[in-house]
């Protein structure tokens, strides 16, 4: 009797994936995700961008790993108390999935993340847990044409928007004026009393973070290919009945991003060390004249005391300064932030670098004359170009080391 031959066939990785019909693993192998927010929501997030083999991730935190997050975060262990949370993330994602090429961005998406982050990704998702920082999120995916995915989690409640501004309602389209009341509020806040308002927690559920990080993660599956996705629109779930429901945002005809995006050139020689000054000169190569130079975020020129007249220089993005800096050397009295929003001829600053007025690198600046806006991408410092030698990873962690010497 012949000898039977036992054949094992053995399923690839995303076999069961590929098998839907409009699926493009390849697609997903090319994506490229930036997400904000490495928490409770970003870990749910993150886990299934591995799972489902998106080959590009950049994710952002400014927070340490805490023993209260291990009942909700699922890429964080013990180990990892005291540790940054993009970091431990982006480690445990790669051990999900080893074609992942991610990195881990330590800091503030307002003051340590260049624009540049936001231009080489195809899309931005959302674990956020401020409407602050929504609000700059969303400026900038729409001066970029950016698709965008937010969420929000709280005890057993969730939401899931899509905007894609100009084309759909953005995040702005959907604030009422008590949102706006209260991002104004923290706004007019003194810089001490921002920093105790941001100093809370959201209480939540792990169940509630699957949820949502999977829709959000889904919503832009279905949107990379090509398929109906929640842009413009809202999933409000209520975890404690069930009672789920859709929101069509309409665009707010007030709402000042739904203009065209602008049109951003790439400067592949400058970099965070580049004389604003050669950075200036350009702009008026492109544009003729020049009337100022717009910067994406909010900057620290100087802090005043207003009690004895005290003057200290800072330039750092308001975010960035210490609480200690905060107080006036001289009486110990809470100084006053002066800002500085754009660049002007004339101006000291021109004799300053990128880094050196706390710009954070790979950053763009928006050069303005008339009514025509450029931006510049200060491409120097992509992480993404250069030694060919180092793995990726490696040189994409060390990237915001060097930054910071």
């Amino acid at each position: 009797m012949p000898k039977t031959e036992h054949i094992e066939i053995k399923e690839g990785r995303f076999a069961r994936l590929e098998a839907i019909e409009w699926w493009n693993q390849d697609l997903l192998a090319r994506t490229r995700v930036l997400v904000i927010g490495a928490g409770a929501l970003g870990n749910e997030v993150i886990k299934n961008l591995a799972m489902l083999g998106v080959g590009h991730v950049v994710v952002v935190d400014m927070d340490n790993v805490e023993i209260s997050n291990l009942s909700r975060s699922i890429l964080f262990r013990e180990s990892d108390e005291g540790q940054a949370k993009a970091k431990c993330a982006a480690q445990s994602a790669r051990q999900i999935y080893h074609g992942l090429e991610i990195m881990p961005v330590v800091g503030n998406v307002m003051s340590d993340v260049g624009l540049g982050f936001f231009r080489w990704a195809d899309v931005v998702i959302g674990a956020l847990d401020n409407r602050e920082a929504r609000v700059f999120v969303n400026s900038v995916c729409a001066r970029l044409s950016k698709p965008w995915f937010d969420g929000g989690i709280e005890v057993l409640q969730g939401i899931v928007r899509g905007f894609a501004p100009p084309r759909t309602a953005c995040y702005e389209c959907t604030m009422s004026q008590v949102d706006w009341d209260l991002v104004n509020k923290r706004r007019s806040c003194s810089l001490l009393a921002r920093r105790a308002l941001a100093n809370h927690g959201t209480p939540t559920t792990p169940t509630t973070a699957s949820i949502i990080g999977a829709m959000q993660v889904a919503e832009m599956v279905k949107h990379l290919h090509g398929l109906p996705a929640m842009l413009g629109q809202g999933l409000v779930f209520d975890g404690a009945g069930h009672s789920s429901y859709t929101v069509t945002y309409p665009v707010n005809p007030e709402c000042p991003w739904h203009d065209a995006p602008l049109v951003v050139e790439s400067l592949d020689q400058a970099d965070s060390n580049t004389p604003l000054s050669v950075i200036w000169e350009t702009a008026i190569r492109r544009l003729g004249a020049l009337d100022a130079i717009d910067l994406a975020r909010e900057l620290v020129e100087r802090l005043e005391c207003s009690s004895c007249n005290h003057v200290v220089s800072v330039m750092k993005p308001a975010e960035k300064i210490r609480e200690d800096q905060l107080r006036c050397p001289k009486c110990k009295e809470e100084c006053a932030p002066v800002f500085v929003h754009s660049i002007h001829p004339g101006s000291e600053l021109l004799g300053k670098t990128p880094r050196e007025i706390g710009l954070p690198a790979w950053d763009i600046v928006w050069a303005r004359h008339g009514e025509e806006c450029l931006g510049l991408e200060i491409a120097g410092d992509n992480p993404f170009v250069g030694d060919a030698k180092k793995p990726e990873n490696e040189k994409r962690e060390n990237f915001f080391e060097e930054q910071s010497k």
